[in-house]
């Protein structure tokens, strides 16, 4: 690292990268709640890598990397960039209080989404939603309630949210992600409640999956008919070739 670097800006997927070092401290007992919230205030207030470096370093992985971005680079060409279309986004909030919410369908996703479940629940469908950005955020807050976030396969997830008698639960389907598909960051606090982000295929889709499978199934149906008739062919030539030897023997 340069000497400049310790007066170098730091940006706030850098900040996001120290909390996390204090959260996986807090959770390994180094650190106890009081002296979390006070790095953590810390943290949030730097503004630059030298104001950074002390927060962490007594702690291990406490190296703060030099600035980087952690932005994705633009598709070019394929679906994917054709649902990358830039603007403020069609809905960038929602709250439930003793209710449910939804953002699903077409619709625009902003670079940041904020809602809130207070003894409610949210859903937050991707799968057919075009994006503001190649990165996007989704900060969660669930008091007493739970939040569904819905992504289409392929889309890179990252969890960076604080669960306290509660949690942030990521479901992965076993895809790798897509590079073209944007990022999502799945952020927030739930306290007595949760959050619960899968992947899936719309229904459209999966009805067109169905109707291939069952396309190949009828594609392999004459083959195996082809086999079983010429099972029952060598059948009868044995037949009738047992038939002439005991003629023959008579």
């Amino acid at each position: 690292m340069t000497d400049e670097a310790p007066e170098l800006r730091a940006s706030d997927a850098d900040r996001e990268r120290v909390s996390e070092i204090l959260r996986d401290a807090l959770a390994e007992g180094r650190l106890d709640m009081a002296e979390f919230e006070e790095r953590l205030e810390a943290t949030y207030k730097a503004r630059t890598y030298g104001e950074l470096t002390p927060i962490t370093r007594d702690l291990p992985s406490a190296a703060v990397p030099a600035p980087v971005s952690l932005s994705k680079p633009p598709a070019e060409s394929g679906g994917w960039a054709g649902r990358i279309v830039g603007g403020e986004g069609s809905s960038s909030w929602a709250v439930a209080v003793m209710s449910g919410f939804q953002r699903k369908g077409r619709w625009t996703a902003p670079k940041r989404f904020n809602c809130l479940a207070f003894w409610g629940g949210g859903e937050i469908d991707l799968r057919e939603a075009n994006f503001a950005d190649r990165e996007i955020e989704i900060n969660c807050v669930a008091i007493m309630g739970g939040m569904s976030v819905i992504v289409p396969p392929g889309v890179e997830v990252v969890m960076r949210g604080i669960g306290i008698m509660g949690g942030f639960d990521h479901r992965e389907d076993g895809t790798p992600p897509d590079p073209a598909a944007p990022r999502v960051i799945v952020t927030g606090f739930a306290f007595w409640g949760g959050v619960q982000v899968e992947h899936k295929v719309t229904r459209a889709e999966r009805q067109r999956l169905k109707e291939e499978r069952r396309q190949e199934r009828l594609d392999r149906t004459p083959s195996r008919h082809e086999l079983h008739a010429a099972r029952r062919e060598w059948r009868e030539e044995r037949r009738e070739e047992r038939d002439r030897r005991r003629h023959g023997r008579l």
